[in-house]
């Protein structure tokens, strides 16, 4: 994967994956935890032919939008390829021994 310090300071999240390149806001460094996390998704973008993790991404997180009451952070982290991510991001073996579509009994 490759990472490129892109994202401006003000943006809420530290970093974000799209399609194998990491991006990051300016400034701040990457833990391994956290380049697993976004590694997690690269995976879960490959599962779906990308396009279709972005449509069921944004499809969740309306849903889970509503169910919230409309918390944008808490909807964000019920997000089912979210939970998955976060869940394992401290497991650095967890790739190479990950099952298909794993982020499914997260729904």
């Amino acid at each position: 994967m490759k990472i490129w310090y892109v994202l401006p300071k003000k943006y809420p999240y530290l970093a974000m994956s799209i399609c194998g390149i990491i991006l990051v806001k300016r400034g701040r460094t990457l833990s391994a935890p956290i380049i697993n996390h976004e590694a997690i998704h690269y995976a879960q973008q490959k599962e779906l032919l990308f396009i279709f993790f972005f449509i069921f991404y944004a499809l969740e997180f309306l849903l889970r939008y509503i169910q919230t009451g409309f918390k944008w952070h808490l909807a964000y982290r019920n997000i089912s390829f979210e939970q998955e991510a976060y869940d394992q991001e401290r497991d650095l073996n967890y790739l190479p021994k990950r099952k298909s579509y794993a982020w499914i009994k997260y729904i």
